[in-house]
């Protein structure tokens, strides 16, 4: 008897995933508690921004956090940050305030909070993340300022995901790519964190094909972050999309020995490691 309720479980969850809920599980806008009801500003860890509401081509209005250099900012890259699966841009603003401040950064920060997520209209999918991206480069592109810098596309985890895409679409547009602890695709990742799923992976619609994408990069600098003990997303995902890339602009790996997957950017030399990587960009 237990055995069959274990598979019955296994089964109920299996459809809510290949059925319309497959979405809610995977994006997890409303983690942690009150994540679409309060989205924490720049102004609490004092930083000059411009909160912009933005509507993407299919309509759907998002919010965007503008942090501006106060001064030479036109000399200084623009980082659009890409945020994790869960919260909301106003919970990355800790890492926001040290690519602002420290002094081997000094960068221009655009942060938005996905469709569905933190202040955001809409429903987050694949599709609609990815419209979601593309108009806020657009946005960046067409700033009287930030058209003029240096644009790197920066994600962790999921957003490693959105910023790999975007990339390979608009490698012309962009002069440097960072990823931290992302995968090579959802179908790939569902059997390491949601196990009883392992064996329904091709019902799976949100595939999220890093793995590809980074494939079409042939120019642009990369640098992937890797947190050495993620119990989330296995090391060997990013180690494989680092052997899969072959660009130009060359390519670089750091790993932090204790990094997990919620606390890498905490460790010691990270920040610098992204210092090193603008500075060749902006030199």
């Amino acid at each position: 008897m237990e055995s069959c309720v274990k598979y019955f479980k296994y089964f109920i969850t299996a459809a809510a995933f290949v059925g319309s809920f497959q979405c809610n599980l995977l994006y997890l806008a409303n983690y942690p508690e009150g994540s679409r009801e309060y989205v924490p500003k720049p102004s609490e860890y004092f930083l000059p921004f411009k909160e912009v509401t933005l509507t993407t081509s299919d309509n759907v209005k998002i919010r965007i956090y503008v942090i501006q250099q106060e001064h030479n900012a036109h000399e200084r890259p623009t980082i659009l940050f890409c945020h994790g699966n869960a919260g909301n841009m106003g919970h990355c603003l800790p890492i926001a305030q040290r690519l602002y401040n420290y002094p081997i950064c000094k960068c221009n920060v655009v942060m938005l909070s996905y469709r569905g997520y933190g202040f955001s209209e809409g429903s987050p999918s694949e599709k609609g993340l990815k419209i979601d991206a593309q108009t806020v480069l657009n946005y960046i592109k067409s700033h009287e300022v930030f058209q003029h810098t240096k644009v790197v596309v920066y994600g962790q985890s999921l957003g490693g995901a959105v910023s790999i895409d975007l990339v390979s679409k608009n490698e012309d547009k962009v002069s440097g790519l960072i990823v931290e602890n992302t995968f090579l695709s959802i179908p790939k990742l569902l059997p390491h964190v949601i196990p009883p799923l392992r064996h329904f992976t091709f019902f799976c619609t949100q595939k999220w094909e890093s793995e590809k994408a980074i494939q079409n990069l042939k120019h642009i600098p990369i640098l992937f972050l890797l947190g050495e003990c993620d119990e989330l997303i296995p090391k060997e995902h990013v180690n494989r999309l680092y052997e899969l890339v072959n660009t130009e602009g060359g390519k670089d790996i750091k790993s932090f020995q204790f990094g997990t997957h919620a606390d890498t950017v905490a460790q010691p030399d990270y920040f610098e490691s992204i210092g090193r990587f603008l500075t060749k960009i902006t030199t």
